[in-house]
């Protein structure tokens, strides 16, 4: 997979981009990183990138110039689209959509994602009608640019592409991939200033130890995240469960 960030401040992502998972992977030939400043897309001598808005207001506005040229950029180069598929151009904005780890599985089937930054109060909307793909955002709050959200959804998508992680079954267990928050997880020592490892877990009784997990999990979302629970299609033995964990509450 190629993800290409367009953004006024490509030094932030050199860390990123070449550390623990994410620089494996780009070591490994799995993922294709690369930071574009815009601001070389400017078509002006002083680089000017944003403006004030038409119609007046506070602060400056992304002109939509620098990014339409930049993307065209991007996909006239030779190697950015192998199969002939367009790819997903990304606008990193607290209006978008709220990512979610089925949003994640669902870039991490594509081959190209093309994430635009800003920094300013705003994009032309020339940019988001007629440019990108998708909109994003990581939550209900204001950041000062859109590079810390690009780099969530970066490392959420790239862990999930083939070959990334070093156990294959930990993104599929991972909290929301399945819906529920993940179970507990313990290892060495077996016990620790008294806090001992369940038995159950040392057992060596797989099935068992699977229950314990669905159950262990299904505690946790019902605790912390009920709501994730209405979109769920639970077994009997499920709302048995989550059944039995109300009671025991209401005592």
């Amino acid at each position: 997979m190629r993800m290409d960030v367009l953004t006024l401040f490509p030094e932030m992502f050199e860390g990123v981009f070449q550390s623990s998972i994410l620089g494996k992977a780009r070591d490994k030939g799995l993922v294709a990183l690369n930071a574009i400043n815009f601001r070389e897309y400017a078509g002006n001598k002083h680089g000017m990138v944003d403006d004030t808005p038409y119609g007046g207001g506070g602060g400056m506005v992304l002109k939509p110039d620098p990014i339409f040229h930049a993307v065209e950029d991007l996909l006239g180069r030779e190697g950015t689209e192998s199969t002939g598929r367009a790819p997903r151009i990304i606008l990193m904005c607290p209006q978008g959509e709220t990512f979610t780890q089925r949003k994640a599985e669902e870039l991490a089937q594509e081959e190209h994602l093309i994430f635009i930054c800003g920094h300013y109060e705003g994009y032309d909307e020339r940019i988001r009608e007629h440019l990108v793909t998708d909109e994003l955002s990581i939550g209900d709050y204001v950041l000062t640019g859109g590079e810390i959200p690009a780099m969530t959804v970066i490392d959420s998508v790239t862990r999930l592409l083939p070959g990334v992680l070093g156990n294959e079954t930990s993104a599929v267990t991972d909290s929301f991939s399945t819906g529920l928050l993940e179970y507990p997880h313990y290892t060495r020592p077996v016990e620790f200033r008294g806090w001992k490892v369940p038995d159950i877990l040392l057992s060596g009784h797989h099935a068992n130890i699977e229950l314990w997990r669905r159950r262990e999990a299904l505690r946790r979302t019902w605790l912390r995240r009920p709501d994730l629970l209405e979109r769920l299609e639970l077994s009997k033995d499920d709302m048995a469960w989550l059944k039995k964990l109300e009671n025991e509450a209401e005592q």
